[in-house]
């Protein structure tokens, strides 16, 4: 990820400008200043699987936090999202340097696809049973179609081979270790708790792999497509509370009883949804990574909690749309820290990742701490207030949040 120079040669030629399929072209790095650099039609058909998982993951999470094992879930919810997410940015950021285009790029990129289609018929089984066979197995699909993208890369980019083969050896060694840790689980052998600490080595292990395999040489990632990537994983997470308000509002229309609360807790949704879209994309990405290249780790890793707090949001808002129609095993306070922990956590990793490739703001600290505990603090009020009064008092904090910062940055121009 880091920077890295323009490399001239056939990869130069955008992949998505030709419209005659292209059955053979050389692998090697894109520039990193290619102008219109976009997401090809591949990418986006590449993330629609994706919509599936990230359904699947929420849906599962949604359930447990509703059964009153929201403690017990959200460590199988990170375990599980963290494969999502880890799999989609290996892929990104590997398009952004090597996208070719041709029958062999295509034809392995949806291996891939049918890798996430796999772990996402696994999730109900990892979430209610702790049986990770089918998620392992969708994993490894997934790697082997990446590795062998590697592979590609460093027999036709000679400059890069190094960087190539160290990313093909060093996914491949994880797989092992991802497949014993399955082993112990199966045997019983070893506890949960060391099950959990095995999975965070492991995904340690798998953060490091990029850092070891571009020591050689850098892969010439685009900043703006990068940017753009991430925009349409975050709208793509945005879309599980849409689908949440969307049912709310379904579910009014065919109940007599509590119709209108149910129409609230959808028109929060909304508001908080339009609210969070506003924030993450009020500060351009694609500018920032170009002038600061050596800092996309921790942005790119950043995200990690970004995506799980909106992923989790979607879970909370189903929950509250949950507790309105019917009597859940929850207290009013539980429901709406379902929603506000995932605001809160989205905000102030929001500020943390612009701090990362922006120049320091005491005034964005400010406002975003205040955000936070005024989010974290809201929720106590709910005995009283309800869910529904609650759910609206977090809707205006995070547009009042907005008009802060859009102020802030008015005030900068």
């Amino acid at each position: 990820m880091p920077d890295a120079a323009p490399a001239p040669g056939p990869a130069a030629e955008p992949a998505d400008g030709p419209s005659r399929i292209r059955i053979r072209v050389r692998m090697t790095a894109r520039p990193i200043d290619e102008p219109h650099r976009v997401s090809s039609q591949l990418e986006l058909l590449f993330d629609l699987t994706f919509v599936v998982a990230v359904a699947a993951a929420t849906d599962q999470f949604a359930h447990t936090i509703a059964e009153g094992h929201a403690g017990d879930g959200v460590i199988p919810f990170l375990q599980v999202f963290f494969a999502i997410w880890w799999a989609w940015m290996n892929f990104t950021w590997f398009a952004s340097s090597y996208d070719t285009d041709d029958v062999a790029y295509r034809l392995l990129t949806m291996v891939q696809m049918a890798g996430v289609l796999v772990l996402a018929a696994g999730v109900p089984a990892a979430a209610d049973h702790g049986d990770y066979l089918l998620i392992t197995v969708g994993y490894l699909i997934m790697r082997v179609g990446l590795i062998t993208q590697w592979l590609r890369a460093g027999i036709e980019d000679p400059p890069r081979r190094r960087t190539a083969f160290r990313y093909a050896m060093g996914i491949g060694a994880l797989q092992i270790g991802w497949f014993g840790r399955l082993y112990l689980a199966g045997t019983g052998a070893v506890s949960d708790t060391a099950l959990v600490v095995l999975f965070v080595v492991l995904a340690i292990l798998e953060l490091c792999v990029p850092l070891w395999a571009e020591r050689p040489r850098s892969t010439t990632w685009h900043p703006h497509h990068i940017a753009e990537r991430y925009g349409l994983f975050t709208i793509i997470l945005l879309g599980e509370a849409v689908l949440a308000s969307s049912n709310a509002v379904r579910r009014a229309v065919e109940e007599t009883v509590g119709s209108a609360d149910l129409i609230l807790v959808a028109a929060c949704g909304l508001v908080i949804l339009f609210a969070l879209w506003w924030l993450y994309f009020l500060h351009p990405a694609g500018p920032r990574l170009e002038e600061r290249r050596s800092r996309s780790y921790r942005w790119g890793y950043g995200h990690y909690g970004i995506f799980a707090a909106l992923a989790a949001l979607g879970a909370g808002l189903e929950v509250s749309v949950e507790q309105t129609g019917h009597d859940l095993h929850l207290t009013p306070t539980a429901v709406s820290y379902a929603v506000a922990i995932p605001i809160a956590a989205f905000v102030g990793l929001l500020w943390a990742v612009h701090r990362v490739i922006s120049e320091p703001s005491r005034f964005h600290l400010g406002s975003a701490l205040a955000g936070v505990a005024v989010v974290l603090l809201l929720p106590l009020a709910t005995p009283w207030i309800g869910v529904e009064a609650d759910l609206a008092l977090l809707a205006v904090t995070c547009v009042l949040l907005v008009c802060v910062a859009s102020w802030n940055e008015s005030v900068k121009q």
